[in-house]
Order: C-alpha cells, then sequence, then structure tokens
C-alpha cells in the first residue's frame, strides 16, 4: 500500500490536484516552461540539415528513376505488343465503322421509290416549281443559281459558314502571332527565313506572266460572279477564280512582296469574311421573315436578263465570291508559311 501511495503521490494527476489545491506553486513555472519547450521548436543542428538534404536528393534521383523505369516499359511495350493491340483496335473500328456504313447505305437504297415511278420525288411539284415558277419568282434567268440562292439559300449560308470556320480552325492551328510585346517571336523568324528560302529568285518570265494573268482572271472571276443568276457561275465559282488569281500572284511575286499590298493581309481577310457573313445572314433573315409571314419584303426583281435583276441573288453571289476567294487565299498562306 505505502507502495502505491508513493507512486500516485508521483503521478501527474496528483501533481495536478495538488497544484489546484495550491500546494504545488513551482508547478506553474514548470508547466510554463514545458509549453515554451514545445512553442519553440529545435532547430536542427548543420549536420542534420546536411542530412535532410541529402536525404531529398537520394528521394528526387529515386523517382526520376522510377519515372524513367516506366517510360522505358511504356516504350517496349508500345513496340512490341502496344503496337499489335492499336492495329487490331483501328482495323476492328474500321471494320465496324465501313460496315455500319454499308448497312445505312443498303437501307436508304430499299426504302428508294421504284424507278420511274408517276409519283417519285424527281417527278414531284418541287422540281416543277423550280422550273415554271422559278424566273418569275425570283427573276434569275439561271435557275441553278435562283435556286441556290433564294429557294436554298439557308443551305448556301450553312456552306459559306463551314468555310469560314474551316479557314478560323486553320488559322487557330497554324497561325504563328506575335509576342505580348508586339515583336516577331523565334518561330515566326524561322518561318519567315524557310518561306524566303522558297521564293521566287526574280524570275522575270514568271512574274510578267503572272502580270498578265492575274489581273485577267481577277476580271473574269468578277464576271462570273456578277452574271450568276444570268448564266453558268456565281459566288463559288467566280470566288474560286479569283482565289486562284491572288495564290498566282504570291507565287510568282512571293509572299513578301505581296504583304505589302492591304489586299492580301490579313485585317483584309477578317473584314472581308465578317461583313460578307454578315450582310448574307442579315439579307436572308430579312428575306426569309418577310417570305414566312405573307409580307411584301420590296426587294425589286428587275427585268429578267438584265444585270442589276434577281432581287438579293446578285449582292448575294458577291459575298460567296469574297469568301471563298479569301478563304482560299488563307489557306494558301497558313499551309506554306503560318501567317498572312
Amino acid at each position: 500500500m505505502a507502495r502505491l501511495k508513493d507512486n500516485y503521490e508521483a503521478s501527474a494527476w496528483a501533481r495536478f490536484i495538488r497544484w489546484m489545491k495550491g500546494d504545488a506553486p513551482g508547478l506553474d513555472g514548470r508547466i510554463a516552461a514545458s509549453l515554451d519547450e514545445e512553442a519553440l521548436p529545435s532547430q536542427p543542428s548543420e549536420g542534420e540539415h546536411l542530412a535532410i538534404e541529402r536525404a531529398k536528393e537520394a528521394k528526387a534521383l529515386e523517382d526520376r528513376e522510377r519515372e524513367r523505369a516506366i517510360q522505358e516499359r511504356l516504350h517496349a511495350w508500345s513496340k512490341s505488343r502496344g503496337s499489335r493491340l492499336v492495329n487490331f483496335i483501328y482495323r476492328l473500328s474500321a471494320v465496324l465503322i465501313c460496315a455500319a456504313i454499308i448497312a445505312v447505305l443498303l437501307f436508304s437504297v430499299s426504302e428508294l421509290p421504284p424507278f420511274g415511278g408517276a409519283d417519285n420525288p424527281a417527278n414531284n411539284e418541287v422540281s416543277a416549281r423550280y422550273i415554271e415558277k422559278g424566273v418569275e419568282e425570283t427573276g434569275a434567268v439561271n435557275i441553278v443559281g435562283g435556286m441556290i440562292l433564294d429557294y436554298r439559300a439557308f443551305d448556301t449560308l450553312g456552306e459559306s459558314h463551314v468555310l469560314f470556320v474551316a479557314a478560323c480552325a486553320v488559322m487557330l492551328l497554324l497561325r504563328i502571332s506575335l509576342d505580348k510585346d508586339g515583336r516577331p517571336t523565334r518561330e515566326k523568324l524561322d518561318a519567315e527565313a524557310d518561306d524566303r528560302k522558297y521564293e521566287p529568285h526574280n524570275d522575270v518570265i514568271l512574274q510578267k506572266i503572272s502580270n498578265l494573268i492575274v489581273p485577267s482572271s481577277l476580271l473574269f472571276g468578277i464576271y462570273v460572279v456578277l452574271n450568276g443568276h444570268l448564266s453558268a457561275g456565281g459566288g463559288f465559282s467566280g470566288g474560286a477564280i479569283m482565289g486562284a488569281a491572288l495564290i498566282l500572284y504570291a507565287n510568282a511575286h512571293g509572299l513578301t512582296k505581296a504583304g505589302r499590298h492591304k489586299l492580301f493581309g490579313y485585317g483584309t481577310f477578317k473584314g472581308v469574311t465578317f461583313c460578307a457573313l454578315a450582310f448574307y445572314a442579315l439579307a436572308k433573315s430579312y428575306s426569309f421573315f418577310m417570305g414566312a409571314n405573307r409580307l411584301d419584303s420590296h426587294i425589286p426583281l428587275g427585268t429578267p436578263g438584265d444585270i442589276l435583276s434577281a432581287g438579293l441573288i446578285l449582292p448575294l453571289n458577291i459575298a460567296v465570291g469574297f469568301i471563298v476567294a479569301w478563304t482560299m487565299y488563307s489557306f494558301y498562306t497558313l499551309f506554306r508559311k503560318g501567317d498572312f
């Protein structure tokens, strides 16, 4: 019993009880000192600091070795089993996609109406309306032009936006921009140097012939665009001719010389495509709204056969021609050197 009493007297609980009764005034100092020791962590010595740094370096080296081993195993797997697995998945996917496309096509063909039937879509009222009422309702002598830019103008608007989105995608992927201070980056300088290596070196024959062909090609493209509602042609074909003329000039004289003209600049591309698409969308939105509500659009059709006729078809052809021409030229410059 005496031993148990001594152990109790020496225990922390007994000391705490005595301190609460005021019988152990020196305990306050010891408690405060122990709290101060816990609040102030001990500083490692120089040897301990070196040991910690060496342990960190050893762990970093171990991590790098582990990553290198993983990469080596992954590379070896991709060259052996991985390559065979990827090829198998690729071939299986190709077969499944082709089989799905063939099944859809066969199902579509099986649902087609019989050849020569009186109620077939080829003989229905839509094509008859295009042929019989096309000139009267659109004012376009060219029935195809009237159909594309009047009856099916919404579809043509989507095609123009497809070209614009494609140009934007190519620009995001390939265009080399300046840095935040407006200075050319190393990538841009390298692209310029590489492009100058393929620039024509004052080929007089090529340049003189291009000086003769380019203006006439541009004039012919403009003629095809403006004449689209009267004969074969229109914005797509005329724009392709004008785009080819711009590319020919850049090939003959070089993009460095072509870039000095604002006609070939990036700002021109943005302004022309935006204005053309905005005009097309606004003009046809107005036409669609008025037609759907059976209201008079007050757009004169003119006299069929005149250059200023066919209502909105002529300005829409011009807008489409600009979009096609500058999209073709932008594709050429971006794929060649990543800039205008």
